[in-house]
């Protein structure tokens, strides 16, 4: 009763203001009759803007005079000020081509795929989290007992090692990667020498730093964004993504290997769920059986596709480049070729010492400490001015 009454009197108090203006409009049209005929002191222009802002008002399109546009009206107004400048950016700028246009044509798309990627980000760790568990759970109540009851002491002590220091490895370099900032450029005026000016943050750009779309801001020596991590890979978190994946590839080649023999059991007893009459199989062996063939599926079809890119990246870091750096320095070595010249990256220190300068080995001893255990040592350099390392000795000469 409450709720129609209250619509009954909305739709009734609205009746009542059309009414009224209704009314007062044609006490306008008289007064402007009036005002025409007999010279008064309002002009017609006056009264008829008076009668468009009234019935504007009511249809609450004409905010009143002194007050505050509603959240709609703000949000309309902001939209067409932000279309109305990025034409007029467009029109009046010089430096407008063919490129440029279709950018802006495409940046709505370009803006849906970067919240769509940031948002996704989230799922995309959040399933690295379920799965890893999953696979945990499996071996530790699966396959250790196994290993435990029929193996001899000597693969026990392996098999308890090795896997135990994977998944150390692999869960603390996905931790580091994750929470480790990539590195950003100062936003103040500095000292820092830089090569261009990034054209969305307006700030010096130093050498082999990029604009990321999805976090919108400069990362430091980017290589790419990861929806795994749901974070940038970049100067200070580059050796946590490729350790990561270097050690979640071994960890699911050791359980595809290690289950081999488990995994081809476990489908022949499925096959034989089908038969007539079908086996004498318990509840728990059933789930055995699933869950073995699930956890070697789920490996081995992980050690193909993160391998692959564990090879790219280890190939894009034996050559000093990043995936970023890879396509620019393919379009230079083309253009240089065509005047004759060669290409020479800058930033290649030689195939060894560019693997010491990722994993910041200095000394024999650091590719223990560093490379082998967890270490959250912090890179060479600072991201802003790359220069040869003097704890590292150069062999080939580099040549732009």
């Amino acid at each position: 009763m409450m709720i129609s009454s209250a619509i009954w009197m909305t739709a009734h108090s609205k009746l009542f203001f059309l009414v009224v203006v209704v009314f007062h409009l044609l006490l306008c049209c008289v007064s402007v009759r009036v005002c025409v005929e007999g010279g008064g002191m309002r002009s017609w222009r006056w009264q008829f803007s008076r009668m468009m802002r009234l019935c504007l008002r009511w249809c609450r399109l004409c905010p009143k005079r002194g007050g505050r546009p509603s959240k709609p009206q703000r949000k309309l107004r902001e939209l067409w000020s932000y279309w109305k400048l990025l034409l007029n950016s467009l029109y009046f700028n010089s430096l407008t081509n063919s490129d440029t246009c279709l950018d802006c044509v495409f940046e709505p798309v370009y803006w849906i795929v970067d919240n769509v990627t940031r948002w996704f980000g989230v799922v995309f760790v959040c399933l690295v989290i379920a799965l890893t568990s999953s696979v945990l759970v499996i071996v530790y109540l699966c396959l250790l007992p196994v290993i435990l009851n029929t193996y001899p002491l000597q693969w026990i002590v392996w098999h308890l090692t090795y896997g135990h220091w994977v998944l150390m490895m692999v869960l603390f370099h996905y931790y580091k990667a994750t929470t480790t900032s990539p590195g950003h450029p100062p936003q103040v005026k500095s000292d820092t020498p830089s090569v261009s000016i990034c054209k969305k943050c307006i700030v010096p750009k130093p050498a082999r730093t990029h604009h990321c779309s999805i976090c919108n801001t400069c990362i430091l020596k980017m290589d790419h964004h990861c929806p795994w991590l749901n974070n940038c890979v970049g100067h200070f978190n580059h050796r946590y993504f490729f350790s990561f994946c270097l050690y979640m590839t071994m960890g699911c080649m050791y359980c595809s290997v290690s289950c081999k023999d488990m995994f081809i059991e476990a489908y022949n007893a499925v096959e034989s769920y089908y038969q007539t009459p079908p086996p004498l199989f318990s509840f728990r062996e059933k789930m055995v059986h699933k869950s073995v063939i699930f956890i070697w599926v789920l490996t081995s079809s992980v050690a193909v596709a993160l391998g692959g890119l564990t090879l790219w990246h280890a190939i894009l870091i034996t050559l000093g480049e990043t995936s970023v750096e890879r396509h620019i320095n393919k379009k230079e070595i083309r253009r240089l070729k065509e005047k004759g010249k060669v290409f020479r990256n800058p930033y290649h220190y030689g195939k060894i010492n560019n693997w010491k300068v990722l994993f910041g080995v200095e000394e024999t001893s650091h590719w223990l400490t560093r490379v082998l255990l967890p270490s959250s040592h912090a890179p060479h350099e600072d991201g802003l001015v790359w220069e040869f390392p003097k704890a590292l000795t150069r062999r080939d000469p580099m040549t732009i």
